[in-house]
């Protein structure tokens, strides 16, 4: 009788209970395992930073995109608001279409900055600098103020989100708070 050639094929691969792997290749299998899975693991770790690191990118991508475009629009801003300040009544009233087209400018620009969450920083006299926020243009000894409070604001700051675009412009008391106004200077605003 003849052998059938698939199971003596088969008896040859298959590992017979005296042929067992050593132990040492055991360990070297474990190892490689290990190794691997190590390996693994901290390639899932690198692509889940990637894919955070990628959506931080693009929110601040979409949020602070249009900085530097805005800085810009900036000085469009004060050209803007310089004009309408400097208008006295009989200017405005000899062209009213003009400064009326000046305002509605004015207004769309502002409407804009709004949009795309551009807030401006209206310091008021009076108040205390925040060096965060404003920059101090010069400084002088104003009676009836104190140091540190905001005696002239010259132009707004402002801010996209949280960031700051630029820091209004200001200028601060230098007056000690115990410093009394010499005598015969008129202190009333």
């Amino acid at each position: 009788m003849q052998d059938d050639p698939k199971t003596s094929a088969a008896a040859e691969t298959a590992p017979s209970p005296d042929t067992a792997p050593p132990e040492d290749d055991i360990a070297r299998l474990r190892q490689e395992r290990d190794d691997l899975r190590d390996r693994y693991m901290r390639a899932l770790a690198d692509a889940e930073n990637a894919r955070k690191r990628a959506e931080r990118d693009r929110r601040e991508a979409e949020m602070y995109g249009g900085t530097r475009l805005a800085r810009d629009l900036l000085d469009v801003h004060d050209n803007l608001r310089r004009a309408l300040d400097a208008a006295d009544e009989s200017l405005r009233a000899a062209a009213p279409a003009f400064f009326e087209g000046v305002e509605i400018t004015l207004r769309d620009l502002l409407s804009a900055f709004s949009r795309h969450a551009i807030t401006p920083i209206s310091p008021a006299r009076g108040d205390s600098f925040d060096p965060q926020l404003h920059q101090a243009m010069f400084e002088a000894p104003v009676p009836g103020t104190t140091a540190g409070q905001i005696i002239e604001v010259m132009s707004e700051g402002f801010a996209i989100h949280d960031r700051l675009l630029r820091p209004a412009r200001v200028g601060v008391s230098s007056m000690p708070a115990t410093a009394a106004p010499p005598a015969g200077l008129d202190t009333r605003a």
